[in-house]
């Protein structure tokens, strides 16, 4: 079977390069061609296109940038087309992938399968019929979107959730321990409070500042703070100024699984955070905090922004969002949750049963076997 992936960003590429080797576990006669990264491309296969000529942020880079845009978009139909896969596979980034399903659904025979579904449950919850036309069969990482689709009449499969596979991995292969990270790191023998501040520049220069002036008033710990690729030490140094800040690159699980506690841009971050079962802080400051305020209270669909306390239906950690992050209210929380047994308790509970609802490990296996399945099933009528 020929499979025609598409992903525009380093998460896409990460979970794509999985689902990959997952289907040639499934289907050895498999061949890959796709827009994607260098992950992708370890697997094997064709790369028509890095993610890296696709991934604009922003309304500005993104209006800068539509004639570049439009010429990609226009690529990978014609690519489609003159490859003619059994299935076209779309990986999150919904922007350019459902213009991309509606391609394919209104001009081919070929059969679009969507992993790792948009968030329109979030917002732009209109897209559904989009995705009901254009959408052949659309895979979960998320529990809770199952209620939600089937609401609308779209029934959707959940495969589990490929974080928790890494997560998982990582503490197999990797037995290390405090003394050995303090030792390789260069740190002080005492606790630790990570700081997980975002991995875009804008999310660190709105939120590392308060989160430094925050932490630094618990000197029995010390701080490390996660550094993200493609952010240099210059940039994080601004913002740390003459704070006794630890930055470690490329060591985010490590430091997750030596931290007594952590303060965390929402994101992915908080889902790893808490499979680490390490307490947390969700922050997440905004330049115009009361109009992201009145958004979440009146447009926004969910009550949560952070996976866990979605997952959980139900608050597990707080989440200091827009004009109620402070440095006075993340200090508070953060003195609850390293001296408040109980408190720190309840949240522990909490990443129990959020981890229960995920379920077990292997998402990208359960993907790929359904995927195949679905696809035999089809093509033998």
């Amino acid at each position: 079977m020929k499979y025609y992936l598409i992903v525009g960003e380093a998460s896409g590429d990460l979970h794509a390069s999985h689902l990959m080797a997952a289907l040639k576990e499934e289907d050895p006669r498999a061949e890959f061609r796709f827009f994607g990264g260098d992950m992708m491309a370890a697997v094997g296969g064709t790369m028509v296109k890095h993610y890296k000529e696709l991934a604009y942020m922003g309304f500005i880079p993104v209006l800068l940038h539509l004639r570049t845009i439009f010429a990609n978009m226009k690529r990978c139909k014609e690519d489609i087309v003159a490859w003619s896969p059994g299935v076209v596979i779309l990986v999150d980034y919904p922007g350019f992938n459902l213009d991309i399903a509606k391609f394919v659904h209104a001009k081919t025979k070929i059969p679009v399968y969507y992993y790792i579904s948009p968030k329109i449950w979030a917002w732009k919850e209109y897209r559904i019929k989009n995705i009901r036309r254009d959408v052949d069969e659309l895979f979960s990482i998320l529990p809770f979107e199952v209620e939600f689709f089937e609401g609308h009449q779209y029934p959707i499969h959940y495969v589990g959730n490929p974080t928790v596979d890494e997560v998982t991995a990582f503490k197999a292969a990797n037995p290390e321990t405090f003394a050995d990270f303090i030792s390789d790191n260069e740190l002080a023998d005492k606790p630790i409070i990570a700081l997980l501040a975002g991995s875009r520049k804008q999310e660190i220069k709105d939120n590392l500042p308060d989160m430094i002036r925050a932490a630094a008033s618990f000197p029995d710990y010390q701080l490390v703070l996660a550094g993200a690729p493609g952010i240099s030490p210059e940039y994080y140094q601004k913002y740390i100024g003459n704070s006794d800040v630890k930055i470690i690159f490329n060591r985010t699980f490590s430091l997750l699984r030596h931290a007594e506690a952590a303060l965390v841009t929402s994101g992915t971050a908080t889902l790893e955070t808490a499979l680490f079962r390490v307490p947390q802080v969700v922050c997440y400051h905004t330049p115009i905090g009361k109009v992201i305020a009145f958004l979440k209270r009146h447009i926004l669909k969910v009550r949560y922004i952070s996976l866990v306390n979605l997952i959980a239906d139900r608050e597990v950690v707080k989440e200091l969002v827009a004009d109620t992050m402070t440095v006075e209210r993340i200090r508070a929380e953060l003195q609850r949750i390293l001296y408040d047994e109980a408190y720190r308790r309840r949240m522990l509970d909490g990443y129990e049963y959020m981890a229960s609802r995920l379920g077990e490990a292997g998402a990208p296996a359960h993907a790929a076997r359904k995927m195949v399945a679905l696809l035999k099933k089809r093509f033998k009528k």
